[in-house]
């Protein structure tokens, strides 16, 4: 049973920075490609970032140059460094990966950007 479990999502001041991190079980996630999706009140889901099993990053035009996505092989798990936050990153960040040509999705975390 594939399992993600986000964490690391809060309030933050404008400018300010987070780390999420996603725990996932369930999968051999050393060949697993993993994704960062996020979804704003009213909003489609859109994609963040990517990381291939291979460590290969892409990234949302809105995003590049202030997220950073990694992964860690040895702990299953994957992370979104969130620095120079705007109001507009405000969401609930769902981590993703498919396995098997099906989609499996973390619970969300809440981020809240706001002075």
């Amino acid at each position: 049973q594939v399992q993600l479990v986000e964490s690391g999502g809060g309030l933050v001041q404008p400018g300010g920075s987070l780390r999420l991190s996603c725990a996932a079980s369930g999968i051999i996630f050393s060949i697993s490609s993993m994704d960062w999706y996020r979804q704003a009140p009213g909003k489609q889901r859109e994609l963040v970032a990517t990381i291939t099993r291979g460590g290969t990053t892409t990234y949302a035009d809105f995003v590049k140059g202030r997220f950073t996505i990694s992964r860690d092989n040895n702990k299953n798990m994957v992370y979104l460094q969130m620095n120079s936050l705007k109001p507009e990153d405000t969401a609930v960040y769902y981590c993703h990966t498919n396995s098997w040509a099906t989609d499996y999705w973390g619970q969300g975390t809440q981020v809240t950007v706001s002075s």
